[in-house]
C-alpha cells in the first residue's frame, strides 16, 4: 500500500511513517498541500492522509481539488488527520470530500482501523493491521 501524507509538521509525518512501516505500507510525505497535489499528479497512491491547518493552502482546499480532478484519482480514499477539535469539523471534512477524520495524537490502532474501513469500502489490495 502506498500512502501520501500531506502534513507540514515533520515530527507528525515521522510518527505516522513509523506506524505505517510496522504494517508494511510505504508513505510519501508532503510538507505542503501544494506539494501534495503535485505528488498526486505525478505518482500513484492508494490513500491520502491530510492535515487541515497548514501554511498556504489548507487541507480543506486540497481535498476539494483532489475530489474535483475528474479522473480516477478523484476517488482516492482521504483521511483527515488533525488537531483541530471544532464542534462541526467532522461534518465539514465529510462535506468537503474526506472519508474519515482522525484527531491527533493518532493512535496506531485508530489509524489502522480507519485505513481498514477505507480498504473495505474499495478494492484496495494492501492489508493493514
Amino acid at each position: 500500500m502506498n500512502v501520501l501524507f500531506i502534513e507540514d509538521d515533520p515530527m507528525n509525518r515521522r510518527v505516522v511513517k513509523d506506524m505505517l512501516d510496522v504494517a508494511g505500507a510505504t508513505m510519501t510525505g508532503a510538507e505542503s498541500a501544494e506539494l501534495g497535489l503535485q505528488l498526486v499528479e505525478e505518482q500513484d497512491f492508494d490513500m491520502i492522509l491530510v492535515d487541515l491547518r497548514m501554511p498556504g493552502m489548507d487541507g480543506f482546499e486540497a481535498i476539494r481539488r483532489i475530489r474535483g480532478r475528474g479522473d480516477a484519482k478523484a476517488g482516492l480514499p482521504i483521511i483527515v488527520v488533525t488537531a483541530d477539535t471544532a464542534i462541526d469539523l467532522r461534518q465539514r471534512c465529510l462535506a468537503d470530500g474526506a472519508d474519515e477524520v482522525l484527531f491527533k495524537p493518532v493512535a496506531m490502532d485508530s489509524l489502522f482501523d480507519a485505513i481498514g474501513r477505507m480498504l473495505a469500502k474499495g478494492s484496495g489490495d494492501g492489508m493493514i493491521g
